[in-house]
């Protein structure tokens, strides 16, 4: 009897898990083809077609310089045959749209199999999610908060956008869940996924690398966790990193996996950076970048005019500077209220985000402080706010922590039914 209760539920949750992906997959579509990009643009359709044609990753900051105007995304700084060496972009998702690119569909079916892809990966993240919940939440909330996850706008639009936005939710996801499974067992297995999972989240997001080192402390430090396993952990994911760190050793003399953090610390704190930054280069600095020597190495010594220069602007105005920074916060948590993104304004989107940064935020004070899951969440959740506010915020940053912001509202949600709702 036991055992037919026992294969009675397995069966119960495979159908579950079964429809939240095909749920979340097929309402999706609709979105693609209403919103979907149509074309590669910017610095992607630069790297994917450089890739495609020379098998090589080249900048895309540098740009032809003249004495008038310099964008942050222009075509790459070409001597002849000579082409820059990207440092700029982390290089996953160039090479995720790469990827697609080899089999040569026509450009209108390559766009829908990326978009297509992006959504069953997000699909995917929505049945990883509710794995996750149930460490916290009984099988209803769980559902529930799988659900908002899966039917929330900015997700269902961002499938349909030439981003590494929903590959970044995916992993994160993925992060959280090999997290909790590596800290209740350290074995080979979850030690492995982890590492990998970390690794492609470096070579997507630079900033993660702080993330990933935040994460290793908490279990080293407060978990008490076994340290062969976390320094395991540490050499898996150099390894899943290191060919692209190689690459960049032998071609442009530094260990790095990107060098943008002064151009991104600029771009937010300017004279006229707002909450989303600002890219508008006035005459001075067009004339430092000038200075730069054209060679391999500037990405990286361009990137550093940047940094100079953003450091530089808050040194002389630190109460401007730090009010931007408090403004970049709440716009992260709940909306940017002078957003000049197309469609911000639209019900649809700022109306379920300032909801759930409200209940996040309340879900956050009633949490359980004697959890470690929880108290991780809180900890990584406060940590990427704080950091990522060093530099300006795009809507579409939101993501990535929308999966802790729903588990904070679930947690909200829950002590409503328990308070208030008792049968």
């Amino acid at each position: 009897m036991y055992l037919n209760n026992y294969q009675h539920l397995k069966n119960k949750e495979t159908y579950l898990l079964i429809f939240l992906f095909l749920f979340s997959f097929l309402i999706r579509i609709p979105s693609i083809f209403i919103f979907g990009d149509v074309s590669l643009e910017n610095e992607w359709k630069f790297l994917v077609n450089h890739l495609t044609d020379y098998r090589k990753l080249d900048s895309i900051l540098p740009s032809l310089i003249d004495s008038s105007l310099l964008h942050s995304l222009l075509p790459p700084l070409n001597f002849g045959d000579f082409f820059v060496p990207n440092v700029f972009m982390p290089p996953l998702y160039a090479y995720y749209l790469y990827f697609f690119k080899v089999f040569n569909f026509s450009n209108e079916i390559y766009i829908l199999v990326v978009l297509f892809s992006q959504s069953i990966l997000s699909s995917f993240s929505v049945v990883v999610f509710y794995i996750i919940n149930k460490l916290f939440f009984s099988n209803k909330i769980s559902i529930f908060g799988a659900l908002i996850f899966s039917l929330f706008p900015l997700h269902i639009y961002a499938c349909g956008q030439i981003s590494s936005a929903i590959l970044q939710s995916f992993l994160m996801v993925v992060f959280f869940y090999f997290f909790f499974k590596t800290v209740k067992k350290d074995n080979f297995f979850n030690i492995c996924f982890l590492s990998l999972t970390s690794g492609s989240l470096i070579l997507l997001r630079g900033e993660f690398i702080v993330f990933f080192l935040l994460s290793i402390l908490y279990m080293t430090l407060f978990l008490k966790k076994n340290l062969k396993s976390m320094i395991m952990i540490i050499l898996l994911t150099i390894v899943v990193i290191s060919p692209y760190l190689i690459r960049n050793i032998m071609l442009v003399d530094t260990v790095t996996i990107t060098k943008s953090i002064g151009y991104n610390l600029w771009k937010g704190n300017n004279p006229n950076s707002t909450v989303e930054g600002n890219s508008s280069i006035d005459l001075n600095l067009i004339e430092q970048i000038d200075k730069v020597p054209k060679d391999k190495y500037f990405d990286i010594n361009a990137d550093k005019v940047f940094q100079s220069e953003g450091f530089k602007n808050i040194k002389n105005n630190p109460a401007r500077y730090f009010g931007l920074y408090l403004k970049k916060i709440l716009s992260f948590i709940f909306i940017d209220i002078n957003s000049t993104y197309p469609r911000y304004y639209h019900p649809l989107h700022y109306l379920p985000v300032l909801f759930i940064g409200i209940t996040s935020i309340l879900g956050i004070i009633l949490s359980n402080k004697s959890s470690y899951q929880m108290n991780f969440l809180v900890l990584y959740f406060t940590a990427n706010i704080a950091i990522i506010s060093v530099f300006f915020i795009l809507p579409r940053y939101s993501l990535p922590i929308l999966s802790l912001q729903i588990i904070f509202s679930n947690v909200f949600f829950e002590s409503i039914k328990n308070n208030f709702f008792k049968t």
